[in-house]
């Protein structure tokens, strides 16, 4: 079942509509990176009032609406106050919610900077896991298990648990005006997955890309590298298929971890992203999933 909040109407009537000189580029690089050597930190805008944000190799999510802004994944406090600095400067919104994709470390650090105006929202499971690994961010005062729809000043946001992937947490993220889908680290775009897939679910992870398949959107936002679209949902489902097929066939067969890393050299991605550094990895990875899972005869 979907639950919907709705910030009171009378909180959208009092902020002032978004100008277009309120953001007069489409992307804005941080000053101090060019002049110091600092984190790679910029905004840009993807659709509406939709952006994205950039600290280095890790990316979130944000919409500004005339009640507030949207928050997704800090990444870190350092990149949070950045963050949280920007939106004050360029649109003087309050930040309402703050929205985490699961709960890695590395994308949900530093909630607590936003904490003291939002409402912190998570999967019931990931706050379990945030408390019980004592995870540097702030704990979710809002969760859910299946589905919730956010509304504020107009915008709306849904967020789904379409299963098990990457994590045993992770949502989707999906602003169905702007057409646009956030997922993190479980749907790389022509990227090979991050090594020997830690902390992944392999049956239940092919499953929810079939799910995200049948949403409807056009541009998929990744957590980490370029943007995308559905056909890179597909794409990256053929070669988890594809992996567990013929690590499967060839553990059938008798071979060694060593044979199967050699035999199965996916050579239909080799100009993707991490292809020379992970393919053995994902083979190591995906031969663990498979024997942990199957009763050999």
């Amino acid at each position: 079942m979907r639950s919907i909040l709705v910030l009171a109407a009378a909180l959208a009537i009092t902020a002032p509509a978004i100008a277009d000189d309120d953001h007069p580029h489409d992307t804005w690089v941080s000053l101090q990176t060019a002049q110091t050597g600092a984190p790679v930190r910029e905004i840009t805008r993807i659709a509406g009032e939709v952006y994205r944000f950039r600290n280095n190799f890790h990316f979130s999510v944000f919409a500004v609406t005339p009640a507030g802004v949207i928050v997704t994944d800090p990444i870190d406090a350092e990149a949070a106050k950045w963050l949280k600095a920007e939106i004050a400067q360029r649109w003087n919104r309050p930040i309402k919610y703050l929205v985490y994709s699961h709960d890695h470390r590395d994308h949900i650090a530093g909630g607590e900077v936003f904490a003291d105006t939002a409402i912190v929202v998570a999967h019931g499971r990931a706050k379990d896991v945030i408390i019980d690994e004592k995870r540097p961010t702030a704990v979710p005062s809002l969760t859910f298990d299946d589905a919730l729809t956010i509304e504020l000043g107009g915008t709306v946001l849904e967020l789904s648990f379409v299963g098990k992937n990457h994590s045993d947490n992770s949502l989707v993220m999906r602003f169905p005006k702007e057409r646009i889908l956030f997922a993190v680290d479980f749907i790389p775009v022509k990227a090979m997955p991050f090594r020997d897939f830690p902390d992944g679910y392999l049956h239940e992870w092919i499953d929810s890309l079939k799910r995200v398949e049948a949403m409807d959107f056009d541009v998929l936002v990744p957590g980490h590298g370029p943007l995308g679209n559905k056909a890179d949902v597909v794409a990256y489902r053929g070669l988890m298929e594809e992996l567990r097929a013929d690590v499967t066939r060839l553990a059938r067969e008798g071979k060694s971890l060593d044979e199967i890393k050699k035999a199965v050299t996916l050579e239909k991605y080799k100009d993707w992203s991490g292809y020379a550094q992970m393919r053995e990895l994902n083979v190591e990875g995906m031969h663990r999933l498979v024997q942990a899972t199957r009763r050999p005869n």
